[in-house]
Order: structure tokens, then sequence, then C-alpha cells
């Protein structure tokens, strides 16, 4: 029985990280078009969630955990917008490192993440369930 909720416990935080990695990924998009505020200003800069295997001494195995944000250090977008309010004595505009087509891809990649560990509380549940019915029986 304790394996099933070890199992659970495991995938539990295998949730708590991908809606971690979730909200990122909301924060990037919602700021994919962002401008800096004043000429020659940098814009936000795309963060990059990690996650580190943490040993859990009460369960005796590894779950996942959210580290700290990372940030992208690739060059900014830089677009010419000479009446912009942010645009250099050049005439451009510094616009995030965010590529939406690359966050899209994240996101897909985290939902299926999601998903798999949300699969593994749910058998793990019936499986539970299971053995509780053979054992009453």
């Amino acid at each position: 029985m304790n394996d099933f909720m070890t199992s659970i416990k495991i995938a539990g935080s295998g949730l708590n990280a991908q809606t971690a990695r979730m909200r990122v990924i909301a924060e990037n998009m919602a700021n994919a078009d962002s401008a800096g505020n004043t000429p020659g200003a940098d814009p936000y800069r795309r963060k990059i969630p990690t996650f580190h295997a943490m040993l859990n001494r009460e369960l005796g195995a590894y779950e996942v955990s959210v580290g700290h944000l990372a940030y992208d250090m690739s060059d900014f977008d830089s677009r010419y917008e000479p009446g912009h309010p942010a645009a250099d004595e050049n005439g451009y505009v510094k616009y995030p490192n965010i590529n939406t087509l690359i966050e899209t891809m994240d996101m897909r990649e985290a939902q299926r993440t999601y998903e798999a560990n949300l699969n593994v509380v749910t058998v793990s549940r019936q499986m539970l369930g299971r053995t509780l019915d053979i054992l009453r029986g």
C-alpha cells in the first residue's frame, strides 16, 4: 500500500512542477510584444524554469522540485519603428527574445507531462482501490 502512496506523491511533485512551468510559459507569452519603456531600454527577458531531482527521505524516492528561474540570454529582437516612444536614435525598438512557436511547443510538452503524471495518480488510485476490494472480500 505504501508503494501506491509513494507513486501518487511522486506524481504529485510532477504535477506541481508542470504547473509552475506553465505559469512561466504564460508569463513569457503574455510579454512577447512588451517593448522597453524608454529609448534603448531592455524589454522583458524570456524566463526558463529549471527542475532538479530531490530525495524525499520519508518516501525513500526522488521527487521533482522546481529550481530557480534562469534567463534566456539570447539577443533581443530589434524592429525598425522610428515613431515608437522606446525607439533608439536609429529608430529601432528592442523587443523580448521570445519566440511564441517555441513557447507553444514548451506548453504542449508541459501539458503532456502533466497528463502523464495525472495518469499515474489515476491508475495508482484505481489499483489501490482494487487491492482494498480484494482484501475486504
